[in-house]
């Protein structure tokens, strides 16, 4: 029995380990669609080659990826995915920004208030929080890299300003030189943790303890949701 059960825990171990790969390849695959419906050619679309870079980097299958382009340009139909941002306020009065991809805007608002109300916020108005951040580039690439080098090479293409954070270094760009810094660092042989668009909190504010075990519960649950890409808040965690 004993091995029975071990065998059984390590199945559900298995099981939502692949739910997690499920849920990220279905971020992914939306990420694509909407990116494509800009222009499908990746040639002339730095969103679109980002995010079919994401994708290759998380083994995604190059069939698939070429799917959910095909999707954007109508050689597939299938529902429309449309791009929304909600803003809100988590326990303590902390902004927070939650982009998602969705083909039913109901279901999506629904599945976001329910998290807030769950979790000690609440969901905020068009505008409410965005002037908070700032839309910027933000390109991660390891520490180990020469600094001097990173300088260079990162200052020469265009980024605005480069930090340190723990075990990595973070280059910051407009949200339109993004894909140009990132090509010229790779072209560079440097190499690139991850390359995307985020909104950068202009001010951290500081959280009580308490706050703070409540915001990050609010956050995990509004990245378990599958129309969620990706969130953003100015609590200083």
């Amino acid at each position: 029995m004993a091995g029975h059960s071990k065998w059984a825990n390590i199945k559900r171990q298995k099981a939502v380990v692949d739910q997690k790969r499920g849920k990220e390849f279905t971020k992914l695959i939306r990420e694509i669609t909407v990116s494509a419906k800009q222009n499908p050619d990746k040639s002339q679309n730095p969103r679109l080659r980002l995010a079919i870079e994401k994708a290759l980097s998380q083994n995604m299958g190059k069939q698939t990826i070429e799917r959910a382009i095909n999707k954007a340009s109508g050689q597939l139909t299938d529902d429309q995915v449309e791009e929304i941002i909600y803003e809100g306020y988590g326990p303590g009065g902390c902004a927070i920004i939650v982009e998602c991809l969705s083909d039913n805007r109901n279901r999506t608002v629904s599945e976001v208030r329910h998290a807030f109300n769950k979790h000690g916020g609440n969901l905020g108005t068009d505008g409410s929080v965005l002037f908070m951040f700032d839309h910027k580039g933000l390109i991660v690439v390891s520490s180990s890299i020469d600094e001097q080098t990173l300088f260079d090479i990162a200052l020469d293409s265009g980024a605005e300003d480069i930090t340190q954070d723990e075990d990595s270094w973070c280059i910051i760009t407009t949200k339109d030189m993004l894909y140009q810094v990132s090509q010229q660092l790779s072209h560079n042989n440097l190499s690139i943790e991850s390359a995307q668009l985020q909104w950068l909190a202009k001010n951290k504010t500081d959280v009580n303890p308490k706050d703070k075990e409540s915001i990050e519960k609010l956050l995990d649950r509004l990245d378990d949701l599958d129309d969620v890409q990706a969130i953003f808040t100015n609590a200083n965690l």
